[in-house]
């Protein structure tokens, strides 16, 4: 059994929905060497999220961001945690909602992901900066 961890910075990215796909493969190359194993990412950010779906058409990235703004909107008269914008409390609870992380098979040395499906990193924040991502990689 084989473990590679890599911890990396994603790029700063715009709020909304980003395929991160390949800058996270690229910082782990050793996935190449494992027939079989598990790939795993993890955010370390409590307002920004990670999951997987559509790589292909982007409009799907699009219409999740305007999913998620009318679930959990802005402004919110209950809120009481506003100190820090009016985007930061409906981050922590889309983060939450959209999970942490990611897990995925790998075989053959790649990682093993429908034809159309890719990794998101789900911005929340109007200005969220550098993500902190941990890959951890797995198996024979």
């Amino acid at each position: 059994m084989h473990f590679f961890q890599r911890e990396l910075q994603l790029r700063p990215k715009e709020r909304g929905f980003h395929l991160v796909t390949d800058e996270i493969l690229k910082a782990i190359p050793e996935i190449s060497k494992l027939k079989t194993g598990q790939f795993q990412v993890f955010i370390k950010h409590t307002s920004a999220s990670l999951t997987i779906n559509e790589n292909a058409d982007p409009s799907v990235r699009v219409d999740f961001e305007s999913h998620m703004n009318k679930m959990v909107p802005e402004n919110a008269s209950y809120y009481i945690h506003t100190y820090e914008g009016a985007d930061d409390m409906p981050a922590h609870i889309k983060a939450s909602l959209m999970g942490s992380s990611v897990q995925i098979p790998i075989t053959n040395g790649k990682l093993n992901l429908g034809t159309w499906q890719g990794i998101y990193l789900c911005e929340h924040r109007d200005h969220g900066g550098a993500r902190s991502v941990v890959v951890t990689v797995f198996g024979e």
